[in-house]
């Protein structure tokens, strides 16, 4: 691995100790940039015995990449692959929880709920709230509302508005470590009421006991907890800095105030960390307490050497002028000048230098295309379709992605490519097709295991026992005539059980004697298989009373050979464990049930295919991929389309632009999570800020909203490496314009390139 440094990069690998704060620009390479420090640090400073370099990243797959650099780094300079530990924040926060449960009040056996066990405990909690005090909210729904909307509303909307409210309430106050009960405590002390804050702290005190019941907790417990254990016990705080001597931090723009103060406890005033990330990459702040303020106030603390990374060899010259063009009107010419600081440079994206070994793909600016125009959602979508059309047979080779605000608007980009018969990738929107695979076959079993007289079930069961066979051409019709044979079987238990007096088997298909007459061959080997799979089922009906992990696993067995399905299926027995526990009432059809959830795509679960450990857009040249933009993060194309670019999907703090957070259905268009977080921020600390009138709030999340989605907007566009198309249409309604960031970019370009048809 002969590896060329830039001399940006080189400078950040010459720390050796202090900390230091590295701004980077999409593309400039900080993950290599990080694990080359990572293997120069293990190479030139001793370390004592049973300590590690830290590197702490944000998500699964990079645990995996970093891991893979470092050693590779290593076993080139001839040094084994030891002393680092790769971890993900939550991973971190696990660790530490694990040293020394008792401190926080867990037991040793504490289990960490996903997120779809804890969206479960929580729509119950608003269930239950809404059901015994719902009128408390009529005072902020709209005058105008028909009986029938209300019904509508107090039906389907109002509760998914709760349970958003509740989720981020919820996460606000673990993220200020601030129990149910000590919020209770300070608003039985208020004079007057805030029904808002009161829903919120009702439904935090009932979603928290629930985890308490299971002897439980969820992900930002695990952060807050860790963040008290450090406090509370100096030995365990000690301890771990010895360890840990180091720190690297990946991904710093997307940390939490909690997540930062874990990190700097750890360090210590005299310790050693490095901060890496890109600020103009924060897309996560609308839905997590994630914040980049707290990376550039870091950068800028005494004692903290700043370092940049400017150079990119992702994009063509063109794209990576409008990037900065983008960055430049924001910073200097947006006009809510509040909004001025959601871009910010340096560093903008420069060019890597003419010797670099990974030059930038050669420049081409007639194949940057912004379309401003009015159209249609259909319109929009169809103008795309067509032009992949095109564009697909003359660059086999190439990646190319269509890029959505929405996961809906995507599974319609998904649902045209379909009916053009264009090939199309759509893994990074939910589970990958491989997970949902296995997921899948399990059901199927479930099912027919949790209903063994239903002969569809049956069917379908046999199907996935003999899934690789209904996948060849060749045997796919026979699995199809015995799957139909089986459907029709009216009283299933003559089949599975059969008596001497009913053998439905025996009957359609009756097996070779030496007395019956000569029985045609394909029948002969029907009745072998049915009779097969028939020992099968017995097989499996008879491991129903086990544990459903155990259960899983018995299937496991019969199924699966591959690792990463052997894996995953271990994977998904322990989450059926998990639910089993924490319901106890559960049958195993509500736990088949699960796994249709994974099955039909509506629960991404990150299993052990490539595309769940890390996505590849190399391994699908020549395949359209459809992800939202925020997913697309991390990742790059050969040909980028950005759609659906106007003043709903990406506002502009102007008086006629709409906002998703702010519901139709709710008076003056609050914003109802902002004001609960400002009421709530506010009791927090009431003696350093005013309480915030209502609406101040709302205006104020407007502002946030259009910073990151300024942000979002440049994440789209330097996605792409030659070429770049971004489209606007005008939403539902038909009243939407093209983003006023987008009409930007596009005079600006229209003033220094000529505009070619697409």
């Amino acid at each position: 691995m002969n590896i060329q440094l830039r001399p940006a990069q080189l400078e950040v690998t010459a720390y050796r100790s202090g900390k230091m704060g590295v701004l980077a620009v999409p593309g400039s390479g900080k993950t290599l940039t990080l694990a080359y420090l990572a293997a120069e640090l293990l190479t030139h400073t001793t370390l004592q015995r049973g300590q590690e370099i830290l590197i702490v990243t944000l998500v699964n797959s990079a645990v995996d990449v970093f891991t893979q650099r470092i050693r590779a780094l290593l076993e080139q300079r001839g040094l084994l692959p030891l002393n680092f530990r790769v971890r993900t924040l939550h991973g971190l926060a696990h660790d530490i929880l694990r040293e020394r449960p008792e401190v926080v009040g867990l037991d040793e056996r504490f289990v960490i709920l996903d997120e779809a066990e804890c969206n479960r405990i929580l729509e119950s909690a608003v269930k239950s709230w809404l059901h015994q005090h719902g009128d408390q909210l009529l005072d902020y729904l709209d005058e105008a509302l028909t009986p029938a909307e209300m019904r509508k509303i107090q039906r389907k909307d109002l509760p998914e508005l709760v349970q958003e409210i509740a989720s981020a309430f919820i996460r606000f106050a673990k993220d200020h470590r601030m129990p149910p009960g000590q919020l209770r405590t300070k608003l039985d002390q208020l004079p007057f009421p805030l029904p808002l804050l009161e829903m919120g702290a009702s439904i935090y005190a009932d979603y928290q006991r629930s985890l308490t019941y299971r002897g439980a907790v969820d992900f930002d417990d695990l952060v807050r907890l860790a963040y008290d254990a450090l406090q509370w016990d100096t030995q365990l705080l000690e301890r771990l800095r010895q360890r840990w001597p180091y720190i690297l931090e990946d991904e710093a723009q997307d940390s939490s105030w909690t997540q930062e103060q874990i990190l700097r406890v750890l360090v210590g005033e005299s310790g050693n960390w490095v901060r890496v990330g890109d600020p103009n990459q924060a897309i996560y702040e609308t839905f997590t307490t994630a914040n980049p303020k707290y990376l550039r106030h870091f950068v800028h603390e005494a004692g903290v050497i700043q370092r940049h990374l400017p150079n990119s060899g992702r994009s063509t010259l063109s794209i990576m002028e409008l990037a900065n063009q983008l960055v430049r009107w924001t910073m200097t010419q947006h006009p809510i000048q509040a909004v001025r600081d959601g871009l910010q440079g340096p560093p903008f994206i420069t060019p890597v230098p003419a010797d670099d070994p990974h030059p930038n793909p050669p420049d081409d600016p007639a194949q940057i295309h912004l379309h401003p125009k009015k159209q249609t959602v259909e319109e929009e979508i169809k103008t795309i379709v067509h032009s992949l059309k095109r564009w697909l047979p003359a660059h086999p080779d190439w990646t190319v992605a269509v890029l959505a605000p929405t996961h809906d608007l995507a599974i319609k980009v998904v649902e045209a490519l379909k009916k053009e018969n264009l090939p199309f990738e759509d893994s990074l929107l939910r589970s990958s097709a491989s997970t949902r695979r296995t997921a899948q076959r399990l059901r199927d079993i479930l099912q027919a295991l949790a209903d063994p007289l239903s002969a569809n079930k049956l069917a379908t069961a046999y199907v996935a026992w003999r899934l690789e066979d209904y996948e060849d051409p060749l045997l796919r019709s026979q699995v199809i005539s015995d799957k139909t044979l089986l459907q029709r079987c009216a009283q299933v238990e003559t089949y599975l059980y059969p008596t001497y007096a009913e053998d439905w088997l025996a009957e359609i298909c009756p097996p070779q004697g030496e007395e019956s007459p000569a029985i045609p061959l394909a029948q002969q080997e029907t009745y072998y298989r049915l009779a097969r799979f028939r020992q099968q089922m017995h097989r499996w009906l008879d491991a129903i009373l086990l544990p459903i992990d155990q259960l899983v696993l018995t299937l496991q067995g019969d199924l699966f050979a591959e690792p990463a399905e052997l894996a995953l299926s271990h994977k998904l027995a322990l989450m059926l464990r998990q639910a089993s526990d924490a319901n106890p009432q559960w049958r195993l059809h509500n736990l088949a049930q699960e796994l249709a959830v994974i099955a039909e795509n509506e629960r991404r679960f990150l299993g052990f295919s490539r595309d769940d450990n890390g996505f590849d857009p190399q391994a699908y040249a020549g395949r359209v991929v459809v992800c939202t933009a925020h997913k697309a993060k991390g990742l790059e194309w050969d040909r980028v389309y950005l759609i659906s670019v106007n003043n709903y999907d990406y506002p502009s703090g102007a008086p006629y632009d709409t906002y998703k957070p702010e519901r139709w259905f709710v008076r003056g268009r609050l914003n109802l999570q902002a004001e609960a977080l400002a009421q709530f921020e506010w009791l927090i600390a009431p003696n350093e800020t005013a309480f915030p009138q209502e609406g101040q709030a709302t205006l104020q999340a407007r502002l946030d909203y259009v910073r990151e989605r300024l942000r979002l907007l440049y994440v789209g566009i330097t996605r792409a490496r030659r070429e770049l198309v971004i489209t606007s249409n005008t939403g539902r309604r038909g009243d939407k314009q093209p983003a006023l960031a987008f009409v930007v970019l596009s005079e600006y370009w229209k003033k220094v390139h000529a505009q070619p048809a697409t």
